[in-house]
């Protein structure tokens, strides 16, 4: 499981740092959409898979620290 959390930490990372260029290529979303709302945007749909991404590398680090559930 370390093996694992370490590569979904490395995924996570080039995920967040690629999504997040590609957001910044479209038009920004309006302010005070909700999420789903921003789903119907280009841009909104990158900051979602942004979000998606640090959510995994966040979840590789908890593996690479605690690979059997301690």
């Amino acid at each position: 499981m370390r093996n694992f959390g370490i590569v979904a930490l490395v995924l996570g990372i080039l995920g967040f740092i690629y999504a997040g260029d590609q957001a910044k290529k479209y038009e920004p979303v309006p302010e005070g959409l909700t999420a789903r709302e921003s789903m119907s945007y280009p841009a909104g749909r990158w900051e979602v898979a942004r979000y998606g991404m640090a959510a995994f590398a966040g979840f590789g680090l908890l593996m690479a620290f605690f690979p059997k559930g301690r």
